[in-house]
């Protein structure tokens, strides 16, 4: 039995259909054939039931389609991961970051990336659901800048700064004029204060602090948008300080007592040399 196998036995099982399966894999309909009865032969099980109209999977198909996709999903990760790790500097390193730190730290960091490694490709994602944790065990990226710390026994952080979190109102709004305001009576454009992220967290935690029910008038988790819309007047958010880096005009940033932290998080035990270099350059940086 081999991965090549597996994978003809997959895609045939997604597709249910002989000539259409060895179109995909590029190899003919009756090569398909052989292998599917080499593996089945060898494993001493039946995979498909076949006539000359049909083509099903067996329950004990059912069962191997849905464990060995698991399975081939993680080798190809492990393989990609050796990948790196064989190709060092000029290998592809992916990041994946809160949105909040586009403006001022990410392209700091990657300023300087691109002086000490110029061959490095970097493969940049913000995770809408802020899951780092999943995509760095699965060995879909390689360093996660979040919020807070990941805490888990596989993963190693490293907090790189603190920064305020701030009121962001438009410049001819009480607040920036140092007056006084209730802010009960503000429409706020936050982040939806159901979701499990931890800046929601920290928004709930905050407003609770203050015995405060936000009037939320608009929901996002994008912060450009935030600061546009506040830059038109639309409403009032609360965002890190380094969104000021944005430079969006008619927004002012009030900074407040509360602070946000940004944590450099990978994978414990890492081989591959290039990330623990990027990783000593961002606590450099």
């Amino acid at each position: 039995m081999t991965i090549q196998q597996i994978k003809y036995f997959l895609e045939l099982a997604k597709e249910l259909h002989f000539w259409n399966t060895a179109e995909k894999v590029f190899i003919s309909q009756s090569s398909l054939s052989r292998q599917i009865q080499a593996l089945e032969d060898e494993i001493q099980i039946q995979l498909f039931d076949r006539n000359k109209r049909n083509v099903k999977l067996t329950d004990a198909g059912k069962f191997l389609k849905e464990h060995w996709t698991e399975k081939i999903n993680e080798f190809d990760q492990l393989i990609r991961q050796a990948k790196k790790i064989d190709e060092g500097k000029s290998g592809t390193i992916a990041i994946t970051y809160p949105g909040s730190i586009s403006y001022n730290f990410l392209p700091n960091f990657l300023e300087v990336l691109r002086s000490k490694l110029p061959d490095l490709k970097i493969d940049l994602t913000e995770p809408t659901d802020e899951n780092h944790e999943k995509l760095l065990l699965d060995y879909q990226t390689d360093l996660a800048f979040s919020r807070d710390k990941i805490k888990n026994a596989n993963i190693d952080s490293q907090k790189l700064y603190s920064e305020p979190i701030c009121f962001v109102v438009p410049k001819n709004h009480k607040l920036a004029k140092g007056e006084v305001t209730d802010l009960n009576k503000e429409k706020f454009i936050i982040s939806g204060l159901h979701q499990s992220t931890f800046y929601a967290s920290l928004l709930r935690s905050w407003f609770s602090k203050n015995e405060l029910e936000p009037q939320t008038i608009i929901e996002s988790d994008f912060g450009g948008m935030i600061l546009n819309l506040v830059s038109k007047e639309l409403g009032v958010s609360i965002l890190p300080l380094s969104f000021q880096s944005a430079h969006v005009e008619n927004v002012e940033f009030i900074e407040m007592e509360e602070k946000i932290d940004l944590y450099v998080n990978w994978r414990k035990n890492e081989l591959n040399n290039t990330i623990k270099k990027i990783i000593e350059l961002a606590k450099k940086l």
